[in-house]
């Protein structure tokens, strides 16, 4: 009995719209009011998958997932570095960087919007000062890939500082004696990082890729806040394609379908970690 209020919550917040949402994704609806709707079977699902906008879509979601991701953990490794170094005020050096990943989404979308402006943007106006560009530029609304890359930039500069504390975590739990150790032995601070921390860091960094590989593979927010999914339809994810669908076009059933194909493409990431987390489990016992 005391556990029927967390099964009634699970069951109306995440069970009932899952339930109905899969219904939905084999009807034909278009409207939001209750009805009498036909039973189209896998149709949805065949449309969307011969559908170009869908395939443009998925190409979207791999290079911004791929590109963020990459240079995520890429940089997020090397700052971890640096916050596992000895310094004074490092407490406050760790409270700065965290400051990125603790702005909302939102906000964090509407400043790079300022920041790229076309008109009175800082970027333009730091380049333009530096005599590295003569005007100023479109940054969101004229090149769909540099807008893309854009939002690419704007996701790592939040998510890098997550990435970093993850992976810092990953390094405090190896023993400083064996990197001193090597250092005895002549082994420089490249092939220490190499030999030694690397290998023993793996774990944790598997871990990182796939948790961050799913969040980017739903991005959603930023795209809405900075491009709105433009230009010329060049930012848009499956995420965004499954909202436009659902809420612009109140095509409920290609919606419904398309948040189930994004599901099953999650839900394979998501077995992935449990069996990355299943092994670090064997190797620690």
């Amino acid at each position: 009995m005391l556990l029927l209020p967390a099964a009634l919550v699970v069951f109306g917040v995440v069970l009932w719209p899952a339930g109905r949402a899969l219904v939905i994704s084999f009807l034909d609806v278009d409207s939001p009011f209750p009805g009498a709707y036909p039973f189209v079977g896998l149709r949805n699902y065949t449309d969307i998958l011969g559908n170009p906008r869908f395939w443009a879509a998925a190409q979207h979601t791999l290079y911004f997932t791929v590109a963020s991701t990459t240079l995520e953990v890429v940089l997020g490794l090397g700052l971890a570095h640096l916050l596992a170094a000895p310094m004074r005020f490092r407490w406050l050096f760790r409270a700065i960087v965290i400051l990125p990943w603790a702005l909302p989404t939102i906000v964090n979308g509407a400043m790079w919007r300022w920041i790229l402006n076309a008109e009175y943007g800082a970027l333009n106006a730091l380049l333009t000062q530096l005599h590295l560009m003569g005007d100023y530029r479109s940054w969101l609304g004229s090149d769909p890939f540099l807008a893309l890359n854009m939002v690419v930039v704007a996701d790592v500069w939040k998510n890098t500082s997550l990435v970093a504390f993850f992976l810092l975590a990953g390094l405090s739990a190896i023993p400083a004696e064996l990197g001193e150790a090597a250092r005895i032995d002549g082994a420089g601070s490249f092939r220490v990082f190499w030999r030694i921390t690397l290998p023993l860091l793996r774990p944790t960094l598997a871990a990182v890729l796939v948790l961050r590989v799913i969040e980017a593979f739903k991005v959603f927010d930023i795209v809405y806040v900075m491009t709105g999914g433009g230009p010329a339809s060049g930012t848009q994810t499956i995420t965004f394609l499954t909202y436009l669908q659902a809420f612009s076009a109140q095509r409920f059933s290609s919606g419904a379908a398309l948040a189930y194909l994004t599901v099953v493409a999650v839900l394979m990431l998501a077995l992935i970690y449990l069996r990355l987390l299943r092994q670090q489990e064997m190797r620690a016992s």
